[in-house]
């Protein structure tokens, strides 16, 4: 069974990583443009009617961004239409996402009642398999939970090893949230079906606990490899589905039951209890510790409370460790639902930055901005370093928790709104949400200079500090908690960058330096600071 990528990165910083020997530079470093200026304005009217066709809502924001009034109203008709086309194929689901962005952009062409926001958003997630509930068809027993779970089986056909072959198959646990046939497993479980990247043979097939003989094919209909969920359907009515809880409820110690199919052992009952409940094995949320006993074919099974709810999905564990397991919240689950059921890769959002919550003195009061990657978001939106996110599409932001939360629940292409604090006073602005990147830190790295794309990177900022060696720093700045704080470094030490390596898959980074710590009573270092490129602090 896989467990987070994250976490086995975290393990592993200080392991020589292999790839590039050579500290690649962008060519350019985005700046932002001066549309007073006629040449640059007239090249972004160009790029905005470049994107109208294929990135409408984008287009949409670079115009509000440049404030030229009769580009705005052009762009505003073409999402307008985008808008109307789609409420009249009853799609809903886009529609709603244009409807936000046009609400976000002050728009006077639609209805901004709150009755009618309200209904678009029902009719967006009317058909959505696990959202409502169908009393009927819920279990009495806890042998009937078991009857509402699946075998996932992927059939990937024969592999040959020393000359032999095998059955090559994935095996792992689903179970029915709908009496159309939907099922929810783990991204993982299915993954060698909608990689790209994989080319040999795949068939997906599920199993029912009360018939272990019969396969019975499948598809993917969804799926999030962030958050680890898919979901899948088959042409038959369960003879039970299970019941969306709300784990919000559900605190340390309270008792859990695990159902799947570990090992092969199909309906398979085990007991527990939470053992955490903020565990930061995800990179946009925090994910549940339990005791309950789960191996190798327990990954998308169900964690149920004593009401025969599903408060989690079963995803991870470490096998030395006995007891040490972990469950998705199921509330990621019921946000991922729309997305999943409309079909494909979901993509989350994000802007382009990196932060952590921002105290007042004990309070939770925002989200400081303490890295705008060139060309992001919110740097072309206008904020800088040191700015506190307060709301976001009018959800009060006490901290980064909550801003993920926000963000889960629109997809890529949507304007949001914003307020920030700036110097004690108010702002507000505007925001599109990008598709988040499976690696944000080796984007920002491409995008940015070294001595400020190690901000988000390694928590320390860098300045030049000599004409004749071009790779000598001063440190200017560590971020409290960061890889470069936790490893001793202090503003002013001077560092040397050596050498910077990634990963084969460039989920990691590898910087080699020189250094005279401060701490350290200015010996001379030489040491190889790793860290993940992606974490819960990109938003």
């Amino acid at each position: 069974m896989k467990t987070s990528r994250c976490f086995f990165l975290c393990l592993t910083f200080s392991f020589i990583l292999s790839g590039c020997a050579s500290i690649k530079q962008p060519k350019e470093v985005f700046v932002q443009p001066d549309f007073n200026e006629k040449d640059v304005r007239d090249n972004e009217i160009k790029r905005i009617n470049e994107m109208s066709s294929e990135f409408p809502v984008k287009a949409l924001w670079r115009a509000r961004l440049m404030g030229n009034e009769e580009v705005i109203a052009e762009q505003e008709e073409s999402v307008s239409a985008f808008y109307n086309e789609a409420l009249g194929k009853e799609n809903f689901f886009d529609a709603y996402r244009f409807y936000i962005s046009l609400k976000a952009c002050g728009s006077k062409k639609i209805d901004l009642s709150q009755a009618y926001e309200k209904s678009l958003f029902e009719k967006s997630i009317r058909d959505v398999p696990g959202l409502v509930t169908d009393r009927e068809s819920l279990p009495e027993t806890l042998g009937d939970c078991v009857n509402s779970t699946v075998t996932v089986w992927v059939d990937k056909g024969i592999k040959i090893q020393n000359g032999m072959g095998f059955a090559d198959r994935v095996l792992g646990s689903g179970f029915f949230i709908d009496r159309r046939g939907y099922i929810i497993t783990n991204h993982h479980v299915i993954n060698d079906l909608v990689d790209p990247k994989y080319e040999g043979y795949s068939r997906l097939y599920i199993k029912l606990a009360a018939d272990q003989e019969t396969r019975i094919p499948a598809k993917v209909v969804g799926y999030d490899s962030v958050h680890d969920l898919a979901l899948l359907k088959c042409e038959i009515e369960p003879p039970f589905i299970l019941e969306l809880g709300s784990s919000a409820s559900l605190g340390v110690g309270d008792k859990v039951n695990c159902i799947g199919t570990p090992l092969g052992l199909h309906g398979t009952v085990t007991s527990g209890i939470v053992s955490a409940v903020d565990r930061k094995l995800f990179t946009t949320g925090d994910v549940f510790q339990i005791d309950a006993a789960v191996n190798s074919g327990n990954s998308g099974g169900p964690c149920i409370d004593a009401q025969k709810k599903v408060q989690a999905v079963v995803f991870a564990g470490i096998a030395k460790y006995q007891g040490l397991n972990f469950a998705i919240p199921v509330e990621y689950l019921r946000q991922d639902l729309p997305f999943l059921y409309n079909g494909g890769k979901r993509r989350l959002a994000w802007l382009g930055s990196y932060g952590h919550t921002f105290k007042d003195g004990a309070k939770n009061a925002g989200v400081e901005v303490q890295y705008l990657m060139p060309g992001g978001v919110l740097y072309r939106s206008g904020l800088k370093v040191g700015d506190i996110i307060t709301f976001l599409n009018g959800y009060r932001v006490y901290n980064l928790e909550q801003l993920q939360d926000v963000l889960r629940n629109f997809s890529a292409e949507t304007v949001l709104t914003c307020s920030y604090n700036r110097d004690g006073e108010s702002y507000s602005c505007i925001v599109y949400l990008e598709e988040r990147p499976e690696k944000p830190g080796y984007d920002i790295f491409r995008s940015d200079l070294l001595n400020t794309s190690l901000v988000p990177i390694l928590g320390m900022e860098l300045a030049s500090s000599s004409t004749l060696f071009k790779r000598q720093y001063t440190i200017t700045r560590v971020i409290k908690g960061s890889a470069a704080d936790e490893s001793g470094f202090s503003e002013m030490d001077p560092v040397y960058i050596s050498d910077v390596d990634f990963a084969p898959e460039n989920d990691a980074i590898s910087v080699q330096m020189n250094t005279r710590k401060k701490k350290k009573g200015y010996l001379d270092i030489t040491m190889r600071l790793g860290a993940p490129l992606d974490s819960p602090y990109y938003f």
